[in-house]
Parts: C-alpha cells; structure tokens; sequence
C-alpha cells in the first residue's frame, strides 16, 4: 500500500510540474528569470553565421552567367523555376566539409557560439528529416549529417550551438512564386501562401523545429523571412512560445515575429549595427565580403581592421557580432576568411599584452 501511495504522489508530482510548465508565459517572463535566460548570450560577444546550401554549389553564377545580388538569393535573382533549380539536389557534393575545422576556425577565431543555415529560403534542408526528401539524405551526401557533425564539434570545443531556419520556403508545395511581383525580391520574397496551405506549413515548421531541438538540442534558433505577408505577430509569438516549451533554455531572435515590433530574445540588426544602447538585447550580423553564401566573383572582403573596429564598436553598445562565413561548393571555407578571421583574432590578441 505504501508503494501505491508513493508511485500515486509521484505521479501526481509529475502531472502538477508539466501543468505549471505549460502555465509558463514566456513571452512575459520575469526581469530575473529572463536575465538568467540570456546569460550566456550577454556574454558571449561573438559568433560565427555559417551559410550553406544549395546554392553553394553555384557560387552566385547560373548558366555561365553572374547573378546580382546575395548568393544565396540566386533562385530569385536569376527566376528559376523551382522544379528547375531543385535538380540541383542530384550534383551537391560537399564532400570536403569538415565541422571539427570550421568549429575549431570559430574557437581560435575567438568566438564563443556558431549558427548554420539549416534550411535557408530555398527549403533544402542539411539534416535528414523525417518531414520532406528535399534533404541531405536525397543527395550525393547522403549517410553524411552536417549538422549532427557541427553540433557534435561544438560541444567538444564548448562552443553554442545555434540554429538558422527560414520561415519562407520556396520549394514547399504550399508556397508559389508570386507572379505579381516586378523583380526578384516581389517574386519570391514576398512567395505566395495557398489559403488553405497556411496552417499545414506552420505544423511542418515545427514539426522541423522539434527535430532541431531533440535530435541536435539546438542552443539558438535564428528565424528569417518574417518579412513575409502571411506571417504575421500572432503567429510568430505562438511559435516562441511552442518552441520555449519545448526547450525553455532555448534563445530565439525577433525574427520568429515581426522584427519591427518584436525584439525578444534579441533584436537582429543586418549589415549595420546600433550606436547607442538600447533596453533590449541585440546581435548585429555581417558578412566578410558583400555577400552571405559563397560568390566566387565577390572580393569586397573587410579587412582584419574592420573586423576588430565593429566588434569593440557593437559590444560597446551592449551588443554581439555575428560574422558570416560561406562555405563553397566542396564545402571548404574560403582560405581569405580564415585568414581574416585569424589576423583580427591575434591582432585583438597583441593589443591585450
């Protein structure tokens, strides 16, 4: 009897801690209890933003020709089809991609979390998920998970492990090229959503998301694309807060909502950074040239100066610097950046002696 009693009130015990969890606001959460939540961030200063994907292989040229504008972006710039640039899936071969190298280039570089682009806007994703074949597993590279690797090589070196995912996605089926738009950017920036495809591709997102967070306990989820029209505030909150109770520990930047109106867990300025402190926590993003995924024809890299210059700048102002590196179609990172990112990390180096 006594048995019975105690697995009785052990159970109970359970129920009770699960409905308070549950009962959580994180989007309201205390001063304290948001404080201890974004320690490690605060302190982390600098990280490394890694993109990669398809549109590696490419390096920012199609059919001989360069194409304007981001690398990554060359599905829109260069109008193609979505049934024409997924064949590209059949050729990615990165096979030279070494996560204990590109980890161990971010630690010597001196900084203390990475994020990878785990499905940029082109909807191929780097894992092999159980929720579409447009992955990893229906490529040359597959058996291989980059991002099991990365995450793997993170934790050996103690540094967080952060993930990109972008909440457009131009290969899903609920999703169209948007035939109104002028340019590029109208076309497949603002992608079109079918009515009746909305609620459908929320599940998808977090059926992915939950993948990120059990299989590989993603420390960061970094959001793009809420520029989008059929997103909107009420949907991205909703998502935070499924995605802290999921992983409460879990940091997520505005971009999950509006990045307008929303700034928690930290704002996301791009290619520029504050000049004054704010009331919220924030992380400015650069690239090392002009473009975010690999360009072969972009050498408008920063020099280590300018490396160092913005990083003292934006963490006096309370912020992080996220410094972009893109890996190119073998999956090698390109020799100038680690050079940059080196020389700005024994230059920081020399100036403490």
């Amino acid at each position: 009897m006594k048995k019975l009693t105690g697995l009785a009130l052990a159970l109970i015990a359970l129920l009770f801690n699960s409905k308070v969890q549950a009962q959580i606001n994180y989007l309201n959460q205390s001063k304290a209890d948001f404080d201890k939540h974004m320690q490690w961030f605060r302190e982390a200063k600098y990280g490394m933003f890694i993109h990669f994907g398809l549109y590696s292989q490419l390096g920012g040229d199609y059919k001989g020709k360069p194409i304007e504008g981001y690398a990554e972006w060359i599905q829109a710039g260069a109008d193609i089809p979505k049934e024409e640039y997924a064949k590209l899936i059949h050729s990615w071969n990165p096979s030279h991609f070494n996560a204990d190298q590109i980890v161990q280039l971010a630690k010597d570089a001196g900084m203390q979390y990475l994020v990878v682009t785990t499905k940029h806007h082109e909807g191929f994703c780097l894992w092999d998920s159980k929720y579409t074949d447009y992955d990893i597993a229906s490529t040359p590279m597959k058996g291989r998970d980059l991002i099991q690797e990365l995450a793997t090589a993170c934790k050996k070196k103690g540094i967080r492990f952060g993930t990109y995912y972008s909440i457009i996605d131009w290969h899903h089926d609920s999703q169209y090229r948007n035939s109104d738009g002028k340019n590029g950017w109208d076309k497949w920036g603002q992608v079109a959503m079918k009515p009746d495809q909305r609620a459908v591709y929320i599940q998808y997102m977090k059926n992915q998301l939950k993948e990120l967070i059990v299989k590989y306990d993603t420390d960061m989820l970094w959001f793009d694309g809420d520029w989008v029209n059929w997103w909107d505030m009420a949907a991205g909150q909703e998502l935070y807060q499924y995605l802290r109770e999921l992983k409460p520990s879990l940091i997520i930047n505005n971009r999950v909502a509006k990045r307008e109106q929303f700034k928690r867990d930290f704002g996301t300025p791009e290619q520029e950074h504050l000049s004054a402190k704010v009331d919220y926590d924030w992380e400015a993003c650069y690239t090392l040239n002009n473009s975010w995924g690999f360009k072969r024809s972009d050498s408008a890299w920063k020099s280590p100066e300018e490396v160092n210059k913005k990083l003292v700048a934006i963490n006096a102002q309370g912020g992080n610097l996220l410094l972009n590196i893109g890996p190119d179609g073998n999956g090698e990172v390109p020799a100038i950046s680690k050079e940059i990112l080196l020389k700005a990390a024994a230059e920081r180096k020399d100036q403490t002696k």
